[in-house]
């Protein structure tokens, strides 16, 4: 091949490299072309400006250069001379703008000129942009969505600007399907039809469709499928669309859709279908969070409404019957007082718990810092702890947390070892070994494995003093934390709760 510029090339040759489909040239010292199999004449007609030898029989004897003066400036003029000037072989990929062509050369020189080896490379770089453009946008989308510092409507007006960019279509609509219409819920786009608010008979709009495939519904050119006298395209006009339907708890919420008048050159690629269903994974996730935000937040309201009954109309009858047990105490020794008291404490203590575990739903918003080894001491003083023992094995523990709760699953803690291990139990808190969280281990009689299952149950208990709410409410303290409690066996037989995912202060 190096040697073809000196070389006549027979008619085997001629026909052989005439049937490739990549582009063989050679061009002697003085840059005139000496011979071009079939791709290459054709590549090079198009690139010549004279049209009288873009339409010669024979390219053969034609200046390089002259020919096809817009490649002077360009890298193909730079490492053909390179090549010459070197008589070293260079390889080299590049773009020729006015052919809008990527081509792929060899170029092998000789002391008679050059040989040249092309090959057209243009579908291949476009793919390969394709594949970029779609690895970009993916991982546009992932910063978007996972960033918590935007709301819904703000996550979705980005995403509306990532799907038009990377579709290369102007309109992004999101749409609410409820009784046969379609209304517009949300939009980026500039087709007045298509704006917030709008409304259609669902009959009337693309959506239709879309909502009975699982999966989504493209359209390159309306008119040539068959669009044309339909009443959505009759009343939106629109050449090209993807969208696909949107689900929520199972059920059809709308669509979300990307829309143009003008029709498509080429056909969506599976990317690109593959791109809009994660987009509509994306909001239906969203859209289901936010409906159980809005229940969750219906149902804290309404046991913030139940803690108010709670506290005002069973409190107030309570503290007027032990107050009355007090007045009666006063002048006689009945031996129904003592029952009647111990129920009316019991009662107080129910309340109590029931109060708690309507305020301890709520995820905690502010932490401090907070030393273990003091509250423990603290929540130990007001424990009902009888002639137990509490110790803690190490001298500095610091975690942030909401104080006050912290301190009320101490006390929940506490009182649960006391009251299932006896008044004389030992109790030790201490880090984990693992240093992800602390335990609290008592020594008494421990749990079975039946037991360790249900105890975090509301309303679980194995004794009759107890409410059945003292564990519920710890695990409702540790959720609100973001942590996680799990009860074991401890290394005296009794129980063992270790809290892990705690965030540790270090010195």
């Amino acid at each position: 091949m190096s040697d073809m510029p000196s070389v006549s090339v027979s008619d085997g040759l001629r026909t052989v490299l005439d049937r490739m489909a990549d582009g063989v040239f050679a061009v002697d010292s003085d840059w005139r072309i000496v011979y071009a199999n079939g791709a290459a004449r054709e590549l090079l007609r198009s690139a010549i400006d004279d049209d009288d030898l873009e339409s010669a029989d024979t390219i053969d004897g034609v200046h390089l250069w002259e020919a096809i003066p817009r490649a002077v400036d360009t890298e193909f003029y730079d490492r053909y001379h390179e090549a010459m000037d070197t008589q070293t072989s260079v390889s080299f990929d590049s773009y020729y703008e006015p052919l809008d062509t990527w081509l792929d050369m060899r170029v092998f020189p000789s002391e008679s000129g050059l040989s040249v080896y092309l090959r057209d490379i243009t579908e291949q770089r476009r793919l390969e942009q394709r594949r970029r453009e779609s690895l970009n946008a993916i991982q546009r989308l992932y910063v978007v969505s996972s960033d918590g510092e935007l709301g819904f409507d703000e996550k979705l007006e980005a995403i509306f600007d990532l799907g038009r960019e990377y579709l290369e279509i102007p309109n992004a609509f999101l749409t609410r399907i409820e009784d046969g219409t379609q209304r517009i819920e949300s939009a980026s786009a500039d087709h007045p039809a298509l704006q917030p608010g709008e409304s259609c008979p669902l009959d009337e709009a693309y959506c239709k469709q879309t909502i009975d495939l699982d999966r989504p519904l493209t359209v390159v050119d309306a008119s040539d499928e068959g669009w044309a006298g339909e009443p959505a395209y009759e009343r939106f006009g629109l050449g090209t669309y993807i969208g696909r339907r949107i689900e929520v708890d199972g059920e059809l919420y709308g669509t979300l859709c990307f829309a143009d008048r003008d029709t498509r050159d080429e056909p969506f690629t599976d990317t690109q279908r593959t791109f809009v269903e994660l987009l509509t994974r994306w909001i239906s996730y969203e859209l289901e969070r936010q409906r159980a935000k809005s229940q969750l937040q219906h149902e804290r309201d309404r046991l913030d409404e139940f803690a108010s009954v709670v506290s005002h109309d069973l409190r107030n009858p309570l503290n007027t019957a032990m107050g009355r047990a007090e007045l009666l105490a006063e002048g006689t020794d009945s031996q129904h007082l003592p029952p009647i008291r111990r129920a009316l404490v019991r009662m107080e203590t129910l309340i109590e718990d029931v109060l708690s575990l309507a305020r301890d739903g709520a995820r905690v918003e502010e932490l401090t810092e907070v030393d273990i080894v003091g509250l423990v001491d603290e929540a130990w003083e007001t424990s009902k702890t009888a002639e137990a023992t509490v110790t803690v094995d190490a001298d500095r523990l610091r975690v942030r947390a909401d104080e006050s709760r912290l301190r009320q699953l101490f006390e929940n803690l506490f009182r649960n070892s006391v009251e299932h291990g006896g008044g004389s139990v030992t109790v030790t808190v201490d880090r984990l070994s693992g240093g992800n969280g602390f335990y609290l281990a008592d020594d008494g009689s421990g749990m079975s494995e039946a037991e360790r299952e249900r105890v975090f149950e509301t309303g679980y208990t194995t004794t009759d003093r107890g409410t059945g709410f003292g564990l519920s409410i710890v695990e409702g303290i540790v959720t609100a934390h973001d942590w996680e409690v799990a009860v074991t066996e401890s290394a005296d037989g009794g129980a063992r709760f270790g809290v892990t995912g705690v965030s540790f202060v270090e010195e």
